[in-house]
């Protein structure tokens, strides 16, 4: 196995856009310039959000832009039996308990703001409010303090219980919640490192509470900016984010790199695509990043 292990990790609701590229080569670079291994794997757990066919749509567009990846791509769909074994041992540790509030309820009953909106006030901490009702899974959060350094974002600390409380690792209509599922994924390919969007900042004291309370090896983390559009909105399938052009590869390659402060040289325009994927691996440095 070598040091480094990076990985993409996209969710099949609709086609790549500029914000994707963006953080896929981020993490391919990394990834590369370490002599590391690259992996995919498609977080297809949420059903009722994936359009049909963007699976291999995304599949399609990163081989036409020059990714290989260093193993079979992983699908979240066929780790279920992975996921239902570390909600077992939450639940053998008494960390995980059901939970049949709706979040009616909880906004009803919850005078406590978090970093992301109300935090759950602790109704079914000790039995179901509701018996014979179907149930989400909670992990119990109390005392939990996290901290860590982030490569790009520095030091980020978060009082897990009193910023976000007690969240939810399986929802009531039986789908594991993508906090539970990326940290078991993570460690089942031995990833080691994790570049992706600021967006997902706010989530890695979650991800790092599940690999303490597992047992799981930890990550170590690199949160790039986001790429946002001309409202200032983060730019993604649900702000309608065009697709990229697989017949553009070298030009939006080209892009995301001088938006991830690269600065690539005026002659890589007039390159091959592989020449440009060389020239980005060799002169790759995710300290021009850093906030």
């Amino acid at each position: 196995m070598p040091e480094y292990v990076g990985r993409f990790a996209p969710s099949p609701t609709g086609p790549l856009h500029f914000g994707s590229l963006v953080a896929a080569v981020a993490s391919y670079c990394d990834a590369k310039s370490a002599d590391g291994k690259w992996l995919l794997r498609i977080e297809d757990v949420d059903k009722p959000r994936e359009v049909k066919g963007a699976a291999q749509s995304i599949i399609e567009t990163l081989a036409t832009f020059g990714f290989e990846w260093d193993d079979d791509i992983v699908y979240q769909s066929n780790q279920i039996a992975h996921y239902e074994q570390a909600l077992s041992q939450l639940k053998q540790k008494s960390l995980a308990y059901p939970c049949t509030c709706s979040r009616k309820e909880i906004a009803d009953s919850s005078n406590l703001q978090g970093i992301e909106g109300v935090i759950y006030p602790g109704t079914c901490l000790h039995a179901p409010i509701k018996p014979n009702t179907p149930n989400a899974w909670r992990i119990k959060t109390q005392g939990f303090i996290c901290q860590f350094k982030d490569a790009i974002q520095g030091e980020i600390l978060q009082d897990l219980s009193n910023e976000i409380g007690d969240f939810v690792i399986k929802r009531v209509d039986g789908l594991f919640a993508y906090q539970l599922a990326v940290v078991v994924d993570d460690a089942l390919q031995g990833v080691t490192h994790v570049i992706r969007g600021t967006d997902l900042l706010l989530s890695t004291p979650r991800q790092i509470y599940l690999q303490q309370a597992l047992n799981l090896p930890s990550t170590h983390y690199a949160h790039i900016p986001i790429v946002k559009n001309s409202a200032g909105e983060k730019l993604s399938k649900q702000t309608l984010a065009t697709a990229i052009n697989p017949l553009q590869a070298k030009q939006q390659l080209l892009e995301a790199l001088s938006f991830l402060n690269q600065s690539p040289p005026d002659i890589l325009y007039q390159a091959t695509l592989n020449e440009i994927w060389q020239w980005a691996i060799s002169n790759w440095q995710l300290s021009r990043l850093t906030t």
